[in-house]
């Protein structure tokens, strides 16, 4: 019985437009089938010249997320109607925004930056389909990173290894990083890296959960739940 309530969807309904291993694995994690292709995107470029008009962080944040998910639509066959789901989350303190370090030592100067300051992490997830966006949601979280010392930074770097160059902040609040907080306020889920119940929350009543999990009437017009038959 349990196996047919959480049977998976057909992979080719939702589209990640990421290669993320923690956005694939909770969404996996949740029961829902999806494909994954990469976004052709040039994010750092974007964000520069999305900086450089003055654009909101929030609104730079959904703007990427966004670009990554119309890439992937738009280059879909003519009827395919999957819908792609695309993401990205900013760091920011004092104003700033924290790029992925790209070694070591820049990897150590982020950390000293972020030592003992309040940093927002900005998750937004869009949803396209057909070309279209049809969906976003942005969540903020606090993130309070306590007093870190040189030895500590090194240590703690030493101990990441290449993991601590996989995210703005050199961490990965999961494993090691937790040691950097003394207290962190949002939604774990968007922390790392997906506002997964808002996701879940539009997926259900468009048939993209296991089936069983969607409430009898809630699904649309033309959509099936996986395993039902028509």
């Amino acid at each position: 019985m349990t196996q047919d309530i959480f049977a998976k969807l057909p992979a080719d309904r939702l589209i990640l437009a990421s290669t993320s291993q923690t956005r694939q694995s909770m969404l996996a994690a949740a029961g829902v089938a999806f494909d994954v292709q990469a976004a052709p995107v040039d994010e750092a470029g974007l964000r520069d010249a999305a900086l450089a008009e003055d654009m909101a962080k929030d609104d730079i944040a959904v703007m990427l997320a966004e670009m990554k998910a119309q890439a992937v639509s738009m280059r879909l066959p003519s009827g395919d109607d999957s819908y792609v789901l695309g993401a990205d989350q900013l760091l920011v303190c004092d104003d700033q925004i924290f790029a992925k370090p790209a070694t070591a030592t820049a990897a150590a100067q982020h950390l000293h930056a972020l030592s003992g300051k309040t940093h927002q992490l900005i998750t937004a997830a869009v949803i396209f389909r057909q070309g279209q966006r049809i969906w976003h949601h942005i969540e903020s979280a606090n993130m309070y990173m306590r007093p870190l010392d040189d030895d500590f930074i090194t240590a703690y770097i030493e101990a990441m290894g290449d993991a601590a160059l996989h995210s703005p902040g050199a961490y990965q609040i999961e494993g090691l990083g937790a040691h950097l907080f003394s207290q962190i306020t949002g939604c774990h889920y968007a922390i790392l890296g997906l506002p997964l119940l808002q996701i879940l929350g539009f997926l259900r009543p468009h048939g993209l959960v296991p089936h069983g999990l969607v409430p009898h009437g809630l699904v649309p017009g033309g959509l099936t739940p996986a395993g039902s038959s028509s």
